[in-house]
């Protein structure tokens, strides 16, 4: 897993639309809060990207951008996102599969998606708070909101 303090690795991925999108457009601008999930629409994981659904007027108070990826195909996250009223973008790390996943040391090998990672990235592109989860562990959502507070 990418430690607290280093450099977050760069990328670009597709989004449910199939427009690139790259963590380093955010720097310098907002914070990312970069949401690793195994796949869209199953129960944990629209458990908890609908409460960031619900909350995402918080982050986006703070400067956060948040930011799902997932090794979904871009049509089934554009479906997925369509049905919960996700206004936040999904992206696709389905190939190279798992590549983003790997960079930040939250891809599974054996079973080939990317388990909970999340990261708080700053404006300057270093990660300030770094979690993983197993599948079906559900993550603490209050451990986002304190570190997302101390960045301010």
């Amino acid at each position: 897993m990418i430690e607290i303090g280093a450099e977050a690795p760069d990328f670009t991925l597709a989004d449910s639309n199939k427009q690139k999108v790259a963590l380093s457009s955010f720097r310098g601008s907002k914070s990312v809060l970069l949401v690793f999930y195994p796949f869209a629409f199953s129960g944990t994981c629209t458990g908890e990207l609908c409460r960031v659904r619900d909350e995402l007027a918080d982050y986006e108070a703070a400067g956060v951008q948040v930011i799902g990826v997932s090794v979904d195909t871009p049509f089934s996250l554009k479906a997925w996102a369509k049905q919960e009223g996700y206004r936040f973008p999904l992206l696709s790390d389905f190939w190279p599969h798992g590549e983003v996943a790997r960079a930040y040391g939250v891809f599974s090998e054996g079973a080939g998606f990317a388990l909970r990672g999340t990261f708080l990235i700053d404006t300057a592109g270093v990660v300030r708070f770094a979690q993983v989860n197993e599948p079906g562990e559900a993550r603490d959502q209050e451990s986002w909101k304190r570190a997302v507070a101390a960045l301010a």
